[in-house]
């Protein structure tokens, strides 16, 4: 099986026939070689259900559909996307925070997440998943990471670091926060997904779009990347405009 036949496979298998894979991410490159970062979210509830995406130049943040219906905003208003020169960051919560400013006084994704923990919305502890692409370097460098809940002690979390090579034009490696629907969520588990990235940005954000259970999908955001590591671009769809 060639590379794209697994990346094709694990697409239909982990989005397309899953009714609830939860919030994902993915770092990679369009079919012209541009850089390309992709996150989406999904909600059951009626507050994570009340809530949009916002572009801001290269920022890219979550904000209430309605003020007055929001019951928690903890979780679930936060900046998924900030950047710093030639440096990129995805997340699914306030860790995007604590990443960009760890970076600013000269740490690293690593250590700022090692101050972080899953999150607490027990049964479920919602793993924290990031991304960082790195192109201040010769080499370009993707970060992935999970952190869940411990499966001994869910009191205690585990964190699992990734650092995939570069992916070829047309993939991107990906991650997601749950497995599937169920009660409790299953947690996400194994190694970063290997998945397409066909066609230029408004193409990624409709096959991603299509994936996602209509039910559950809420909003998607495709943002292209400059070689020196900057936004060329930030796509937004909303289920509520």
């Amino acid at each position: 099986m060639t590379a794209a036949d697994t990346a094709r496979q694990t697409f239909q298998r982990h989005l397309v026939e899953s009714r609830y894979p939860g919030r994902g991410l993915v770092i990679g490159r369009d079919a012209a070689g541009a850089w390309t970062l992709v996150y989406w979210i999904m909600g059951r509830s009626e507050n994570s259900r009340n809530r949009r995406f916002v572009a801001d130049g290269g920022t890219l943040r979550t904000e209430p559909v309605d003020l007055s219906k929001v019951a928690d905003p903890s979780l679930i208003i936060y900046e998924a996307m900030l950047e710093r020169p030639g440096v990129q960051i995805v997340s699914n919560g306030d860790q995007t925070r604590t990443i960009h400013g760890n970076l600013m006084n000269g740490g690293s994704f690593e250590i700022a997440l090692s101050t972080r923990e899953r999150e607490p919305d027990a049964p479920n502890y919602t793993p924290r998943i990031s991304g960082l692409l790195d192109l201040r370097a010769e080499t370009p460098a993707v970060h992935l990471a999970i952190l869940k809940a411990n499966a001994f002690d869910p009191a205690r979390t585990d964190r699992h670091f990734h650092r995939p090579a570069c992916p070829p034009p047309g993939f991107g490696h990906g991650l997601t926060t749950y497995m599937g629907d169920g009660d409790p969520l299953p947690s996400y588990r194994g190694d970063p997904l290997l998945l397409p990235l066909a066609g230029g940005p408004a193409e990624i954000l409709d096959a991603y779009w299509r994936a996602l259970d209509a039910d559950n999908r809420i909003s998607l955001a495709v943002k292209t990347v400059t070689a020196a590591g900057a936004c060329a671009g930030l796509l937004v769809r909303n289920r509520h405009a």
